[in-house]
């Protein structure tokens, strides 16, 4: 009997050490991130496709390839049901954040101009549209995933909501130091506005369709709409003729909008409000060892 059991207690404790969260945290992660770094890769192979509804399409089918991956993860990985991404949720939660992105981002523009740092010179037409449809489908899923749903989630586990927003919003600042026209504070920025924002809308609802659709939509609205460099990119050809004029802190220099002191308060007032929510709705989490019952 003993040599029946040993076996199952081999396994068992196997996969408790898979579903440990800093296993998990890991394994999770590079597996994401690998995945994301794989659709660029198809992409430059693809590269004929550029400009056209097929760069779109792909970004979409490794979208989906992202979902599916994730419904594994959680199943094979952590042993439990995925409740971050059920496919019900998606489309009104996916579409509030759609909305939420592009209206945080054209107000936060808005106020720049306002503020004489930005100037819409005319209309181009479709520019560059399935270019930055793709690359905001493909950062606003994979991003989300690897941040918010497997970093920020996996640490929640063990230190708390508080240490793991935190956590994930340092990281992914840090994230984009790396860019073109990145700076220490340009990544503080991103930390503090993207961070809270993106890290907010998922403790609010437990899911991540709403911090997904924010993301993308943020990107897309910056590249697309407003003809703005992405998180330090090339300036792309979108809707809109525009140029940005002033001093960095207000127009982000040549890393973007995303890096305008304005862009931070605007972005991060709207991730203080869903994370107060949050709270309201005891959405958050004690660090383990408050959790762990005595004796």
């Amino acid at each position: 009997m003993s040599n029946i059991a040993g076996p199952a207690m081999l396994r068992n404790r196997f996969r408790r050490f898979i579903a440990f969260p800093l296993t998990a945290m890991v394994i999770g992660f590079a597996l994401f991130m690998l995945c994301y770094g794989l659709s660029g890769y198809v992409a430059n192979r693809l590269s004929v496709f550029d400009g056209t509804p097929l760069q779109t399409l792909f970004a979409l089918a490794f979208a989906v390839v992202a979902v599916m991956l994730w419904k594994g993860y959680k199943r094979l990985i952590e042993n439990v049901p995925d409740r971050e991404m059920p496919l019900a949720a998606a489309p009104r939660e996916l579409g509030q954040g759609l909305l939420m992105g592009f209206l945080l981002f054209s107000a936060m523009t808005g106020i720049v101009a306002m503020l004489g740092g930005f100037e819409v010179l005319g209309v181009r037409g479709t520019g560059q549209l399935w270019d930055m449809l793709a690359m905001a489908v493909l950062s606003g899923v994979f991003e989300e995933i690897g941040f918010r749903g497997v970093l920020l989630r996996q640490l929640e586990a063990l230190l708390g909501s508080w240490a793991a927003l935190a956590i994930t919003s340092a990281f992914f600042g840090i994230a984009h130091i790396s860019n073109p026209g990145a700076s220490w504070f340009s990544s503080f920025a991103i930390a503090i506005e993207a961070g809270i924002l993106l890290g907010a809308a998922f403790l609010l609802t437990r899911r991540l369709w709403l911090p997904i659709g924010i993301h993308a939509a943020w990107n897309f609205t910056q590249g697309w709409v407003f003809s703005a460099p992405v998180s330090g990119g090339e300036t792309p050809l979108g809707l809109l003729i525009t140029r940005r004029v002033g001093p960095d802190w207000l127009t982000g220099g040549d890393f973007g909008l995303e890096a305008s002191v304005v862009a931070m308060l605007v972005a991060t007032l709207a991730g203080l409000v869903m994370l107060r929510h949050a709270i309201q709705r005891g959405g958050l989490v004690q660090p383990i060892w408050r959790r762990a019952k005595p004796g």
